[in-house]
């Protein structure tokens, strides 16, 4: 199968955006403990480039979750593939996140966090698709929204594939 791809998002688009985000954290951090943790794989890109942006200082974690392995819509089943290293308890956490989606992945992990007991725990995430929510869950910063569409690029991927584009594409046929 060759996926046609549909550029939604100019990697200048993303860099003012993410820009403003990290404005807009770095203003209600300040003065404030915070930890950011992104969720494995698809984060690591906006997680550097939001870093790099705050004027905050910040500790920096990862955990790692899968659900959809190689198809287009999420099985369900939450595997986590990486614990924290970075102890959270009563901290404030930004958990940092690619897509919202259905909510499924999202709320096993704040579930999972908050157990740990930190004085605040948000989340932010660079693409959130509402309109496929399963969960009904809050997202406190969020870069881009769009209805449907499986997106791929700047770190996003599918089956492994498209994580090295700088820009966002929506590949043509998966809703």
């Amino acid at each position: 199968m060759t996926e046609r791809l549909i550029l939604l998002y100019s990697r200048d688009e993303i860099a003012r955006r993410v820009h403003e985000l990290a404005r807009i954290i770095s203003a209600h951090y300040a003065d404030k403990d915070l930890v950011l943790i992104g969720i494995l794989r698809g984060a690591f890109v906006f997680l550097a480039d939001l870093i790099r942006h705050l004027t905050i200082p910040a500790a920096v974690d990862f955990i790692g979750a899968a659900s959809y392995g190689s198809r287009s819509r999420t099985s369900g089943q939450i595997q986590l593939t990486k614990e924290l290293q970075v102890p959270i308890g009563g901290r404030d956490v930004l958990l940092v996140e690619d897509i919202e989606d259905t909510g499924i992945t999202l709320k096993a992990i704040l579930d999972r966090l908050g157990r740990q007991n930190p004085r605040s725990l948000k989340v932010c995430t660079l693409i959130d698709k509402k309109e496929r929510r399963l969960e009904d869950l809050k997202v406190d910063y969020v870069g881009f929204e769009i209805p449907r569409g499986f997106v791929v690029g700047y770190g996003i991927d599918y089956a492994e594939r498209f994580r090295h584009l700088p820009d966002i594409y929506r590949i043509e046929g998966f809703d």
